[in-house]
């Protein structure tokens, strides 16, 4: 087996185990042992902390948790705000601070909030700077001294890349972070920071943030990251997100649909936005092996484009009355220029996608053909290969 091995593969393996390794080597948790479990969320204004924040009061109240969010920032414009909506959004608690109150003071309120009301989890949404300063970092350390969290988080934009090093060594020395959450690896960034980050403050990588959605959170496996950082793809992931995102029976239904004659393109819309629920296209072509090897313009056609034209599929089929949709036979020049008027697009457009309509429904009879010749012979005996 060994010999049938490239030196290369070998040379990738080993260089994969080696990234794993640097990553932390397993999977870490948060501590959420305590009555009430303690989070303090640190970082620099537009890393996405507040988000982040809700992000997990939502994967957390899905597993069964009651969560408060403390709303901690209150020198940023409107921060209580933006954490209001949000725990609203999500459907969690929320303190805000009174009047004159301190941000120590603030903590501590809610802590004691938090016990009085049997909440399973509390988190404390802190201030950012643009840069770090000692007002902030003498703030950040006045509130851990009341709360005693058992949790310090640091929320970091992989997008600044190595400047995010110097930021978080200096976060840990000052406050003692027990883990890491990297946002905005929906980008151009592969994960290359978390490689420097866990290897100079030494904390584990915990959550990484690909999107705006509250489900755009996901935990850090370090051996999914090491190959998204060789080209190597996700497929655990993509596999995962999957079957989050479609439960079974839908995707049941489709495919009867598929193989029958009833296929509309109403069901050509669910489809894509079944799709759409996987994430951004982008995202997922990442997660494909090999993809990092493609030419930049098929990246494109597969990733941004391909959303943009997702979206003006999207507004083609709902500028269609019901009857034109389940019956694209009625749709004539006059209706096709009524289309194109109502959705913002070129006539040119809406006639492509009822040809790609079109082919799509062709393919499936053609799949429903052979699915008969491949049962029939089954059942008369046959077992050989079939073409």
């Amino acid at each position: 087996m060994v010999e049938s091995v490239s030196p290369g593969q070998q040379f990738v393996k080993h260089v994969h185990d080696e990234l794993v390794a640097l990553l932390g080597g397993d999977t870490r948790e948060f501590d959420l042992s305590g009555k009430p479990a303690t989070v303090m969320m640190i970082g620099l204004h537009g890393s996405g902390k507040t988000t982040t924040t809700a992000k997990l009061a939502s994967r957390w109240k899905k597993s069964g948790r009651s969560v408060l969010l403390a709303a901690c920032d209150i020198r940023r414009p409107a921060a209580v705000d933006q954490l209001r909506i949000l725990a609203q959004q999500v459907g969690v608690g929320i303190l805000t601070p009174n009047a004159d109150e301190t941000v120590p003071q603030i903590g501590a309120r809610a802590l004691a909030h938090a016990k009085e009301n049997r909440f399973d989890v509390v988190i404390f949404d802190t201030g950012g700077r643009f840069q770090i300063d000692t007002e902030l970092v003498e703030e950040l350390k006045e509130l851990k001294a009341v709360v005693n969290p058992a949790n310090v988080i640091l929320v970091l934009d992989a997008a600044i890349g190595q400047e995010s090093v110097s930021v978080a060594d200096t976060f840990n020395k000052e406050l003692g972070i027990t883990g890491l959450i990297l946002t905005k690896l929906d980008g151009d960034a592969r994960g290359g920071a978390a490689l420097s980050v866990r290897h100079v403050t030494g904390c584990p990588i915990l959550m990484v943030g690909l999107g705006e959605r509250p489900e755009d959170l996901e935990v850090f496996h370090p051996d999914r990251m090491a190959s998204r950082i060789l080209g190597m793809g996700d497929v655990v992931t993509l596999v995962e997100k999957a079957q989050t995102a479609i439960d079974e029976k839908s995707a049941l239904e489709m495919q009867e649909k598929l193989m029958g004659d009833g296929f509309s393109l109403d069901d050509f819309l669910s489809q894509l936005r079944m799709l759409k629920k996987l994430g951004p296209l982008e995202n997922l072509l990442e997660m494909m092996p090999g993809a990092a090897n493609l030419p930049g313009h098929v990246r494109d056609s597969f990733g941004k484009d391909a959303g943009r034209e997702m979206k003006r599929t999207e507004a083609i089929i709902q500028s269609m009355t019901p009857k034109e949709r389940s019956q694209p036979s009625l749709i004539n020049a006059s209706r096709r220029r009524r289309i194109a008027a109502g959705s913002g697009t070129q006539v040119r457009e809406v006639n492509e996608l009822l040809k790609r309509f079109e082919m799509a429904r062709d393919m499936t009879k053609q799949m429903k053909k052979h699915r008969k010749k491949v049962a029939t012979l089954r059942a008369l005996g046959y077992h050989g290969a079939l073409v």
